[in-house]
């Protein structure tokens, strides 16, 4: 596995949309549905997860002109990269929980 992805909130919300059903298998469409993101917004994240081992990506077998519509490429979780995914979200959380406890702590204190 390669390093970790910076857990932007783009970046959170496409592992949050794999993490519904880890075993999902979506295109891209689906992802940008399911995550709320522009389809600009989500292919980089995609090839950053594949990158790292976290997602695996296949084309559709199908003929574009029978189906009139252009192969549709799939995304899906690998095992590895869904317990990574749970660890990066669970980690940012807490991050965040604690970045606010301390600014409630410094407001109260008077700083």
């Amino acid at each position: 596995m390669g390093k970790p992805p910076k857990m932007t909130i783009p970046t959170q919300l496409v592992l949050r949309a794999f993490l519904d059903d880890p075993t999902r298998e979506m295109y891209g469409l689906e992802i940008c549905a399911a995550a709320g993101l522009a389809s600009g917004t989500i292919h980089p994240i995609l090839a950053r997860f594949k990158g790292i081992g976290w997602l695996e990506s296949w084309f559709e077998d199908i003929d574009p002109h029978e189906a009139a519509r252009p192969r549709r490429r799939y995304y899906r979780l690998t095992p590895d990269g869904a317990e990574h995914a749970r660890l990066a979200l669970a980690k940012a959380y807490s991050d965040v929980s604690k970045l606010a406890a301390l600014r409630t702590k410094t407001a109260s204190s008077g700083a």
